[in-house]
C-alpha cells in the first residue's frame, strides 16, 4: 500500500535545503540512533558510492540540456535517422536489462541491481510486511516476463529496446504537412524519441510510435511532483509484529478450514505490485539514490509513462501563436486523428493460464474480471488502478460498492412486494371495488366516454396494492436510511483506498492548469499563494459574465425539456378521446392505460432525442467558461449534464406523481386547457398505477438502450474494422498498436456518461421508491451486468484510455448526497399526496366504524370506498340521463345545502398530508444526520496509520539533521557523535 503525507515532502525539502550536492558525495551510512526504532534503522538503504553515482548523474544532467537524440524511422524516407545523437544518448537511458551499464551508471552499487539478472541486491535493510504466498513460482515467472510481453506484442521500436509509451496516427493524404513536421520536431526537442511505421492494412495511414528516455522521463516526473517510493513502511514494532505473528497464524488454520468464499479471486494469479508497502515521495533527480529503483524500465509504470507523455503533447506547440499548443487541437483540425497509449498486448492467448500463466497485465483482467463467468467474483481493483490508473479504478470501486449496497436494498424491497401480493386477495379496498357492480362512475371524458361499473377497475385496484400498502412508508424510510449508510460507507472506502493508491494529498499538489486556460489567460498572472510561482489566471469579471451566459443556456435547455413535457400532456388529453371510441373492444375498454403507454413510449423517444442535444450544448458552454483544471472542466461539464437528462428523465414522472388528476375539478365544471381540452383524471384506482408504469417503462427501456449503445455498438463497429481487414490482406501479424487503432477510441467525455447513467438509476431507485419498491432489484440486476459489461468494453472493444489520476469520484459524490436530500422529500409527498395511505389512515381513525373505539373485532378501512367517492347528478349534463355516478374527491352531495363544495373531511386529510410531510421529513433528516455523525469518514485504524507514518517521517527528518551535523563535525575535524551533544 502506498501513502503519502504532507510532512514527507517538508522532509525532502529540508534535507535537500540542509545538504549541498558536495556534501553528498562524502555521505555515509548513518547508524541508527537510540531514539529511532528498530524497523525504522533497517528500512534506511542509502548508498555506498554516492560519490560516483551523483557525480554521474550531475555530469547527465549537465549534457541533457541538449535535445534529446531521436530515433526515426519512416516509411517513405522523408527524413533520416541521426546517428550521431544516438552516440550522445546518455548513460541513464541504458536499459536496466543491460546489467555492465546499468552498473557504470549508478556506481556498481549493489542496492540499485536488478533482480532479474540475479544480482547480489541487499534486501536485509527493507521490510516486507507481505506475508509469503503459498506459491511463490507466480511472482518469479511474472518477475521473469516483465519486458517479455512487450517483446512478443512488438510493443517495442525497430531497435527491440526501446518502448512504445504513446501512439499518433494520421493519414498521408492529409495536407497539414507543416504543422505535424513542426509539432514533431518539438517533441523531439523536448527529450521524445519518434518512430514512423505505416500501417499493414490500410497504406493511407501512418503511425508514429513514441518512447520517452530516462532523462526525459526523470525531468518530467520532477517537474509534475509526481511521487515515487523511497522506503518501506514498518507498522509495527518487532514485539507486537511477533505476537500478531502469532494471532494471525492461528486465524489462518481456522480459516483454513473453512469452505473457500467463491466470490474472492485467487490472488497467487496477481502480480505483487512494485512499492506496494512504501513511503513515496516527489521525485528528485538531485536525489535519486533515495528512491527504490529495482527496474528502471519498471520504476514508472506503464500508466505514469503515458501520462508523462500525454502531458508533453498537451504542451507543445505545433505552429508560431500562444494558441497552437496541444495534440488535441491537431486532432481537431484533423492534422492527426487518433492519439493513445497502446495495449500491453493480446487479451486472449491459446495457452492456459492456470498453467502457463498470464501474457501480460491485459489478459489477466479479460480473465479474471472482464469474462462474463466471473460475473460473481470480486474485482481485482489494485490490477484494474495499475493498468488503467486510479480514476477509473475508482470508478469501478465504486461501481462494484454501489451494486454490493443493492443487494439489502433489493431484498427489502421485494419483502414489500410479496407483502402486498400475499395480502392482496384480503385487502378491504380492493375487496370492496371488486364487488362493487352497482357503482357507476362519472365518464372520464366529454364525447366518447360512457359510463363505467367500479368493479371493472378491479384489476388495476390489486395491482395498485401491491405497490401501496402498509409496507410502503417503512420502505421509504429505510430507503432514505440506506442511501445515507451508503454514501457514508463509500467515504470510507474511498478514504482505504485514496491512501492505499497513494493519493491522499494528489490533487493540490500535482493537477496541473488546462492547455486551453494557459493559452487564454497568459498574460494575466498572478503568484500562486501555495507553489508562490505566478500563473495565468481568470480575472472575476470575465469569470463572472462567463458564468452568467453559462447559467442562461442552461436554464433555457431545462425549459425546452419542460416543454417537451407540456407537449406529451397536450398529447395524452388530444388521443385519450380517441382511444376510448377505438374499433378495437380491447383499447376501447382500457383506453387509460393505452393512453399512459403511449405517452410512456413518445416520452422515452423525446428524452433520447434530447439527449443528443445536451450533450453538445453542455460541451459548449462549459468550454465558454474556461475551467482552470482538468477537473473542474469534468465537475461543470457533469453537473450540467446531470441536471439536463435528469430533468428530462424525471418531469414527466413528476407531473404523474404531483400534478396529474389534481386540478381536474369535477364533474359540470371540469377544468380545460385553452377551453378546449378536459384535463385529464386519475383512474378510479388511484393515480400510481400510472406512476409505476412510468418508471417502469422507462427504467427498463433506458437500461436495454445504454446496454446496447455501450457494447453492441462498439462490438458491431470492431466486427465490421475487421471483416474490412481481413480483406485487404492475408497471412499478415498486424501490430498491437495498428489492432488497436482498429478498436472504438474511448468517449471523449471519459468516465462522464458510465457515472451519469449510474447516478441516474441512483435517482429512479431511491427518489420514487415509494411508489417503486422493485426498483432495487432491477437496479442490482442491471448492475451486475453492467459490471461485466463495462469491463469486456474496457479490455476488448475500446483502445486503452489514459491512465488519468483522481482522489475521488468528483462531483458525482455532491449530486449523489443531493438525490438522498431530494429522496427524503419526493417520498414524503408521494406517500401523503399521490398514494392513498393518508386518506385511509384518516378514515381509519376518525371516520371508519373504529373511530372513538366503538366497534371492537371489525375491518376499520369497512365502507372506505363508498366514503372516498363523491355523488353527482347525471341529470344537471343535460343528455337526458338520470341517476348518479360517482368520482374520486370528498365534495358534497348534490341534495347538501352547499353541494360539490369541499367537505370537513377534505381539509382533515389535508392537514393529514401536510402534517405527515414535516413529521417524515424531521424524522428522517434526523435519523441521516445521526447515522452520518456515528460513521466517521475515515475509520480509526487508518487513521492511526497516518499518524504513525508522520511520526516516522519525523523520526527521517531527525535522522537527516543529525547526518548533516555529523558532516559538519568531520568538516571541522570535530568528535563525530551519533546522538545530539
Amino acid at each position: 500500500m502506498v501513502h503519502h503525507s504532507g510532512s514527507i515532502q517538508s522532509f525532502k525539502q529540508q534535507k535537500g535545503m540542509n545538504i549541498s550536492k558536495s556534501e553528498i558525495t562524502k555521505e555515509t551510512s548513518l547508524k541508527p540512533s537510540r531514539r529511532s526504532l528498530p524497523c525504522l534503522a533497517q528500512s534506511y538503504a542509502y548508498s555506498k558510492s554516492l560519490s560516483q553515482s551523483t557525480s554521474l548523474f550531475q555530469a547527465t544532467e549537465s549534457e541533457s540540456q541538449a535535445p534529446t537524440s531521436v530515433t526515426l524511422i519512416s516509411a517513405d524516407k522523408a527524413e533520416q535517422v541521426d546517428t550521431e545523437e544516438n552516440k550522445k544518448d546518455s548513460v541513464l537511458k541504458c536499459s536496466f536489462a543491460d546489467l555492465s551499464d546499468f552498473c557504470l551508471a549508478l556506481g556498481k552499487d549493489k542496492d540499485y541491481l536488478d533482480e532479474s539478472e540475479h544480482a547480489n541486491y541487499d534486501r536485509s535493510r527493507l521490510i516486507n510486511d507481505f506475508p509469503t504466498k503459498d506459491k511463490p513460482e507466480s511472482k518469479t515467472k511474472l518477475s521473469k516476463n516483465d519486458m517479455n510481453y512487450i517483446a512478443s506484442s512488438g510493443l517495442l521500436f525497430k531497435d527491440g529496446k526501446k518502448r512504445i509509451d504513446y501512439i499518433l496516427v494520421y493519414r498521408k493524404t492529409n495536407i497539414q504537412y507543416d504543422k505535424r513536421n513542426t509539432f514533431e520536431k518539438n517533441l523531439r526537442a523536448e527529450g521524445l524519441m519518434l518512430e514512423k511505421e505505416p500501417a499493414i492494412a490500410s497504406p493511407d495511414i501512418m503511425f508514429i510510435k513514441i518512447h520517452i528516455p530516462w532523462d526525459t522521463l526523470c525531468k518530467y516526473a520532477e517537474r509534475l511532483n509526481i511521487r515515487m517510493p523511497f522506503r518501506k513502511k514498518c507498522y509495527y514494532t518487532d514485539q507486537r509484529s511477533n505476537s500478531m505473528g502469532r494471532m494471525q497464524n492461528y486465524f489462518k488454520r481456522v480459516k483454513n478450514w473453512m469452505s473457500r468464499n467463491p466470490m474472492v479471486l485467487d490472488k497467487s494469479a496477481f502480480p505483487e505490485l512494485e512499492g506496494s508497502d512504501c513511503y513515496t515521495g516527489p521525485f528528485s533527480r538531485a536525489r535519486i539514490h533515495h528512491f527504490i529503483i529495482n527496474n528502471k524500465d519498471t520504476f514508472f509504470s506503464n500508466a505514469t509513462r503515458s501520462r508523462i507523455v500525454y502531458h508533453m503533447l498537451e504542451r507543445t506547440k505545433y505552429e508560431n501563436g500562444i494558441s497552437k499548443v496541444g495534440i488535441q487541437k491537431l486532432i481537431t483540425n484533423g492534422s492527426y486523428i487518433a492519439a493513445f497509449p497502446p495495449h500491453e498486448g493480446a487479451y486472449k492467448s491459446n495457452l492456459p493460464i492456470k498453467t502457463h500463466g498470464p501474457q501480460n497485465n491485459r489478459h489477466l483482467l479479460y480473465e479474471l474480471w472482464a469474462r462474463w463467468g466471473m460475473w460473481y467474483k470480486y474485482q481485482p481493483l489494485d490490477l484494474i488502478r495499475l493498468y488503467f490508473g486510479e480514476k477509473i479504478g475508482l470508478y469501478f470501486a465504486w461501481l462494484g460498492w454501489y451494486t454490493g449496497m443493492l443487494f439489502p436494498a433489493a431484498v427489502v424491497g421485494l419483502c414489500v412486494f410479496f407483502y402486498g401480493l400475499i395480502t392482496m386477495n384480503e385487502s378491504q379496498v380492493s375487496q370492496e371495488i371488486c364487488k362493487a357492480s352497482e357503482v357507476f362512475m362519472c365518464p372520464l371524458c366529454d364525447k366518447n366516454c360512457s359510463l363505467q361499473r367500479l368493479n371493472d377497475s378491479c384489476i388495476y385496484a390489486k395491482v395498485t396494492y401491491l405497490f401501496d400498502n402498509g409496507g410502503t412508508v417503512f420502505f421509504a424510510i429505510f430507503m432514505a436510511i440506506w442511501a445515507t449508510v451508503f454514501l457514508e460507507f463509500w467515504k470510507r472506502r474511498r478514504s482505504i483506498l485514496t491512501y492505499t493508491w497513494d493519493l491522499m494529498e494528489w490533487e493540490e499538489e500535482e493537477e496541473t492548469l488546462r492547455p486551453q486556460f494557459e493559452a487564454k489567460y497568459y498574460k494575466m498572472e498572478v503568484v500562486n499563494p501555495i507553489t508562490g510561482k505566478p500563473e495565468p489566471h481568470q480575472p472575476s469579471s470575465d469569470k463572472i459574465s462567463r458564468l452568467l451566459v453559462s447559467v442562461s443556456g442552461i436554464f433555457f435547455m431545462i425549459s425546452l425539456v419542460i416543454t417537451a413535457v407540456f407537449a406529451v400532456v397536450v398529447y395524452r388529453l388530444v388521443v385519450m378521446e380517441q382511444f376510448a371510441s377505438f374499433k378495437w373492444n380491447f383499447i376501447k375498454q382500457h383506453w387509460q392505460f393505452a393512453t399512459s403507454a403511449a405517452a410512456v413510449c413518445i416520452n422515452f423517444i423525446i428524452i433520447m432525442l434530447l439527449n443528443l442535444a445536451y450533450e453538445k450544448i453542455a460541451y459548449l458552454l462549459t468550454n465558454l467558461e474556461y475551467p482552470r483544471t482538468e477537473s473542474e472542466w469534468e465537475n461543470s461539464f457533469a453537473l450540467k449534464m446531470f441536471l439536463f437528462q435528469f430533468v428530462n428523465l424525471n418531469s414527466s414522472i413528476f407531473y404523474i406523481a404531483f400534478f396529474l388528476g389534481r386540478f381536474v375539478g369535477h364533474p359540470g365544471k371540469y377544468n380545460k386547457l385553452f377551453n378546449r381540452w378536459r384535463l385529464e383524471e386519475c383512474h378510479p384506482s388511484g393515480c400510481l398505477i400510472d406512476l409505476c408504469l412510468q418508471m417502469g417503462v422507462i427504467m427498463f427501456l433506458k437500461q436495454i438502450w445504454n446496454n446496447f449503445m455501450e457494447l453492441g455498438y462498439p462490438l458491431i463497429q470492431n466486427w465490421w474494422s475487421r471483416l474490412k481487414i481481413k480483406r485487404g490482406m492475408q497471412d499478415t501479424s498486424i501490430p498491437q498498436w495498428e489492432n488497436d487503432w482498429n478498436l472504438q477510441p474511448m468517449n471523449i467525455h471519459g468516465l462522464m456518461d458510465e457515472y451519469l447513467e449510474m447516478v441516474l438509476q441512483f435517482g429512479f431507485t431511491t427518489i420514487f421508491v415509494a411508489a417503486f419498491p422493485l426498483a432495487p432489484l432491477l437496479a442490482l440486476l442491471n448492475n451486475i451486468i453492467e459490471i461485466r459489461l463495462d469491463a469486456y468494453k474496457f479490455v476488448t472493444q475500446w483502445r486503452r484510455p489514459l491512465p488519468a489520476r483522481a482522489t475521488d469520484i468528483g462531483i458525482w459524490l455532491g449530486i449523489l448526497e443531493g438525490i438522498g436530500i431530494l429522496a427524503v422529500i419526493t417520498n414524503a409527498f408521494v406517500i401523503a399526496i399521490t398514494s392513498d395511505y393518508i386518506p385511509r389512515f384518516v378514515y381509519e381513525y376518525k371516520y371508519g366504524p373504529c373511530a372513538h373505539h366503538g366497534v371492537q373485532n371489525e375491518n376499520c378501512l369497512k365502507g372506505y370506498v363508498n366514503n372516498s367517492l363523491a355523488f353527482f347528478d347525471l341529470s344537471e349534463l343535460g343528455m337526458g340521463n338520470s341517476g348518479y355516478c360517482r368520482y374520486r374527491d370528498y365534495r358534497g352531495p348534490p341534495w347538501s345545502s352547499k353541494p360539490y363544495e369541499f367537505t370537513l373531511q377534505y381539509w382533515h386529510i389535508l392537514a393529514a398530508r401536510l402534517a405527515f410531510i414535516i413529521v417524515f421529513e424531521h424524522l428522517v433528516f434526523g435519523i441521516k444526520s445521526f447515522i452520518a455523525y456515528l460513521i466517521p469518514d475515515v475509520p480509526k485504524g487508518l487513521r492511526e496509520r497516518i499518524r504513525r507514518e508522520k511520526y516516522l517521517v519525523q523520526e527521517m527528518m531527525y535522522e537527516a539533521e543529525l547526518e548533516h551535523l555529523q558532516q559538519e563535525r568531520r568538516k571541522s575535524g570535530q568528535p563525530v557523535h551519533h546522538e545530539w551533544p
